[in-house]
């Protein structure tokens, strides 16, 4: 993919190592290495610059690959699988690195979002079009952001004007009767700027979950051969201003209001709302030191009915402060911080607990001696519900040549329990320990006059895991309740690079994953559900005058969808093809073909994926 990696790993599957050859062997221009990023150290700092495994994906990329939704913005990311129950709009589990989908962060604009009571994020209800820049930051990261960081961290930037005032609309149509529309405005004024988005998206959707599925108590254990829509309007509102040459603010709002309907038997559609507000003040209180505090909460609510008739509600709200110092000495930087986080439930559940609060202490060290540089990091958590929780990271960078760096890095982090393992009625179970992870990578990455590459390998330890724990049965817990019981090993190589070959931009992806159950019972050794073993992915684009072409194409291994290895998923593979040509310099039309083999496949045991269809799109925006 032409989205620009800074690092991956190394044992790629046959096909993989075909596909990056060809790629390898031809002329092209460097990566933009010079992009500034956050999340890997909490500083700015270029791709160049850093130690950890990152993926950039900018509002280019976006407007170029016309992905229908985050998800398929997101498949075929190094380390990254997706599982999808149903087509649009449906639940979304993204698996980093082979770990949980509840062990990934997911931050929107430095904010953390993601429900408190199933521990995920709703990023199938983030439109895309609402998005100016993803970062994936692959590895253990609690030591700069705690509880959930430990396959890594995804931020999700929403729009912010690149210079002065610009407007954008895009309106598109396309299969299963989807109707899409964005607008907004951005723009720099002075000393302060600004910047709007809206958008609308609708469509009637396929159905769900497949016919046989309540004969085989699977997925959704109810045959209804309907399709299910979606609908989802979006809004997001950013500004800032520079008060003085040493003093500065921000602030942002996002909110994402969807309608998801489904097949079930106890429920059927949902109605959802992600939001994200907060706001940060920014100090330059001398040269070598720089002083940010922060505020925010996001929601995750919804609205569970069946039948058009309520049926439950499960509404959680976080509250962030943050407060960090940034001082450079010695010719590093040194970071110290402090996270306040309350997380609040309201359901119509009897929980027994509806909040807890959580303080984290970080800090961290960033050091160039020559050639080689050093990131190291602490933080201690302190949570009302388990206690005390300490990690730490270690991550070093060798200049091997130029244009040539070796990696390695060593990290623990941990996952907190969520309220459902908890504290839901009749299962959850409040003596829970957190999950722990401990891992190791080393990488190697390299940019010349012909492009970029970069490879990695890696091993993560976890132990403590969550599993439902049918021997834990007493009045509390008539049938069992979730526990500390499980293990797991996954050992795992990725690979990137991007070239340009006879005009044509081209990028490779590949990932080799084993992850495997380590619990001392019947499944020891077992794969673990819904990863595949390996997968990749490769785009091809190029410009033509006014006409711009591209495809991607992206192949999955199988997989299985139980701990148990016995519903298998078979491997399949993708091609999606786009075309765009400019009407005048401020207006676009562009088409998307997608899955244009018309291939049927499954992430999940007897949830169905969209077939062959397609999107077409016109798009205004200023030439600058």
């Amino acid at each position: 993919m032409s989205i620009r990696p800074v690092r991956a790993r190394h044992a790629v599957p046959a096909l993989a190592l075909s596909l990056f050859a060809t790629a390898a062997c031809a002329g092209s221009a460097p990566a933009d290495l010079d992009t500034v990023v956050v999340t890997a150290t909490r500083t700015a700092q270029t791709q160049d610059q850093t130690l950890a495994a990152v993926t950039v994906i900018d509002r280019a990329d976006i407007e170029r690959l016309q992905p229908a939704s985050l998800a398929d913005l997101l498949r075929g990311t190094p380390g990254l699988q997706l599982v999808n129950n149903g087509g649009p709009g449906k639940a979304t589990s993204i698996f980093l690195r082979g770990t949980e989908a509840d062990q990934v962060l997911v931050l929107v604009d430095g904010l953390k979002l993601g429900s408190a009571t199933n521990g995920i994020a709703s990023i199938q209800d983030i439109p895309v079009e609402q998005i100016e820049r993803v970062e994936i930051v692959r590895g253990p990261f609690s030591s700069l952001y705690g509880s959930e960081a430990i396959g890594g961290v995804i931020q999700i930037f929403t729009r912010r004007p690149q210079g002065a005032f610009t407007p954008n609309l895009a309106l598109g149509f396309g299969s299963y009767r989807d109707a899409t529309g964005s607008a907004g405005f951005s723009g720099k004024s002075g000393d302060g700027w600004y910047a709007v988005q809206a958008s609308h998206e609708n469509t009637r959707g396929i159905n769900a979950c497949r016919v046989g599925a309540a004969e085989a108590f699977a997925a959704c254990y109810a045959d209804q051969p309907d399709r299910d829509g979606y609908r989802d309007n979006g809004l997001s509102l950013r500004g800032g201003y520079r008060f003085s040459h040493a003093w500065d603010g921000d602030a942002q709002f996002f909110r994402s209001e969807g309608h998801s309907e489904y097949d079930g038997t106890t429920s059927d559609s949902t109605d959802t709302v992600s939001q994200v507000a907060g706001g940060k003040l920014h100090w330059h209180a001398a040269d070598n030191v720089d002083v940010t505090a922060g505020v925010g909460q996001t929601a995750d609510l919804s609205k569970i009915y069946l039948h058009n008739v309520f049926n439950d509600r499960f509404d959680t709200r976080r509250t962030l402060g943050t407060l960090q110092a940034d001082i450079g000495a010695g010719g590093g930087l040194y970071s110290v911080g402090f996270d306040w986080q309350r997380d609040g439930l309201t359901s119509a559940e009897d929980y027994a607990v509806h909040g807890r609060i959580d303080r984290g202490l970080f800090a961290q060290w960033q050091q160039d001696f020559g050639r080689q540089s050093l990131q190291a990091s602490v933080r201690r958590d302190d949570n009302s519900q388990f206690g005390g929780k300490n990690t730490g990271s270690l991550l070093w960078g060798w200049d091997v040549a130029r244009g040539l760096r070796l990696t390695a890095s060593y990290g623990t982090a941990f996952r907190a329990p969520t309220f459902n393992e908890l504290y839901y009625p009749d299962y959850g179970y409040a003596n829970l320990r957190p999950e722990r992870s401990r891992n190791a990578e080393l990488g190697l990455r390299g940019t010349h006059g012909r492009g970029w590459w970069s490879v990695s390998v890696y091993r993560d330890d976890i132990s403590d895991l969550i599993a439902y724990d049918p021997s834990l049965v007493d009045a509390l817990h008539p049938f069992g309740a979730p526990n500390n019981i499980d293990r797991a090993r996954i050992r795992g190589a990725e690979g990137s690079l991007g070239a340009t070959v006879a005009g044509w931009s081209l990028g490779a992806t590949a990932s080799w994953l084993d992850p495997r159950d380590h619990a001392h019972d019947g499944a020891y050794g077992n794969l673990l559900p819904r990863r595949a073993r390996a997968t990749a992915r490769l785009d091809a684009d190029r410009s033509f005058g006014r006409f711009s072409v591209g495809g991607s194409w992206f192949v999955s291994g199988d997989r299985y969808d139980d701990l148990a290895n016995t519903h298998r998923l078979g491997g399949y593979a993708l091609t999606d093809l786009r075309l765009a040509y400019a009407l005048d310099r401020d207006w676009k039309l562009q088409f998307a073909l997608r899955n244009a083999f018309d291939k049927r496949y499954e992430t999940a045991w007897y949830y169905n994926q969209p077939g062959r269809n397609f999107m077409l799109t016109l798009r205004y925006q200023p030439a600058r």
